[in-house]
């Protein structure tokens, strides 16, 4: 817990909720008849509401972007590093909303939401969710708030995707699109660790078809395998090697058994373990499924050029040099595209050796460009 909040912190926050009874038709076919959106705000909207910025979050993320719950609480929100005052989305010239998706886990509506219609929670009888319904429910919210049109739309990895999909869905309510770490769709390989991580989920003998909340149990082998998968893709062969190398946890000799022997091992099992306790099973299950689906050039043969035709944002999109999930090549695709379509675009590859995860991190030269742009961003809209 922190012993004091820093200066350049949000401070504490309180997260928020709105309830939507409006019925939600899904890109699956089926119709969510409501829905709630957890969300967290920061800063203070202007009086032309034209300071508002929109982040995204990742796989594993939620609402809490940015500051802290409680003087108890052991971290900050997951972007902390990067929002709140004085850092690149400044939240002394932003108002920041951040909205956790449905089909998640943290106050949003998913399968661990109760069915109206059977009076127990969903399980794997939720809709599947995809990132264009995931942007058309951030759509309603930012309607509620009063925010006809963002000062920026900004995220990270599948949030990135969102802000892909923000400016080709709803290209007149975004004037900039800051996509970090993303990719216009997932790779074979990237199906592959996701399919595997579900595999994991699945086949554990304490998922019970996905009603396992009925049996008062839940998949933790499964799900702690799962997130060991998927921690090994955010992480670069040189941030494994920096941060363990082949160092033995006890000692410098083999025990010659199966239990934990490498740092490496112990990381990977903790994290498994720590991630069972906050993350549904089954939203793992329908988020990655969300990262497969995304294709927006899908609709067009395959032409990314084509998908973004109507696009009218500007653009500041970021790669890290050791990113081997969303690899810099993966960016560089959607710089083409927007190029081709005469937008205004700006790149960084940026040299990290933290892998995926870079994107999370005050690397020096990414605070400068991101924190650059944002400041461009702000001076706009006479924050």
């Amino acid at each position: 817990m922190p012993e004091s909040i820093p200066e350049n912190s949000v401070g504490l926050v309180t997260p928020q909720s709105r309830h939507f009874s409006e019925p939600l038709l899904l890109e699956c076919g089926r119709t969510l008849p409501e829905y709630t959106l957890a969300y967290e705000c920061y800063g203070e909207l202007n009086a032309d509401r034209s300071n508002a910025v929109l982040l995204c979050h990742a796989l594993s993320g939620d609402h809490h972007a940015a500051g802290y719950h409680s003087m108890a609480d052991r971290k900050p929100g997951w972007w902390d590093a990067l929002v709140g005052p004085g850092k690149p989305v400044d939240t002394s010239r932003f108002f920041v909303v951040c909205a956790n998706v449905i089909g998640s886990c943290k106050g949003s509506t998913g399968p661990a939401s109760t069915n109206p219609e059977a009076g127990k929670p969903y399980g794997l009888d939720f809709p599947m969710v995809t990132v264009k319904d995931w942007v058309q429910t951030q759509a309603r919210l930012a309607d509620v708030l009063g925010i006809a049109q963002w000062a920026a739309v900004v995220g990270g990895s599948l949030g990135g995707m969102q802000v892909l999909q923000w400016a080709i869905d709803f290209p007149e309510r975004l004037r900039h699109a800051v996509v970090i770490a993303a990719t216009p769709k997932l790779s074979a390989q990237n199906i592959a660790f996701n399919e595997v991580a579900r595999q994991a989920i699945m086949t554990d003998p304490d998922f019970h078809e996905g009603r396992y909340y009925e049996f008062d149990t839940k998949p933790r082998r499964g799900l702690a395998l799962a997130r060991m998968v998927g921690h090994i893709t955010y992480l670069s062969e040189d941030a494994m090697r920096q941060k363990f190398g082949r160092d033995l946890r006890n000692g410098k000799d083999f025990s010659f058994g199966f239990d934990v022997e490498f740092e490496v091992e112990s990381y990977l099992r903790y994290q498994g373990r720590s991630f069972v306790e906050r993350f549904d099973a089954n939203s793992y299950l329908y988020i990655t499924k969300a990262l497969d689906y995304f294709d927006p050039a899908a609709a067009y043969d395959g032409n990314l050029t084509a998908a973004l035709a109507g696009v009218t944002a500007r653009f500041l999109v970021v790669s890290f040099t050791s990113d081997w999930r969303f690899a810099p090549a993966r960016s560089r695709e959607i710089v083409t595209a927007l190029y081709a379509n005469n937008l205004e675009v700006s790149y960084a590859e940026i040299e990290a050796h933290q892998g995926h995860d870079a994107f999370l991190m005050p690397i020096a030269q990414y605070v400068e460009v991101f924190g650059g742009y944002m400041d461009r961003v702000a001076r706009e809209c006479g924050a």
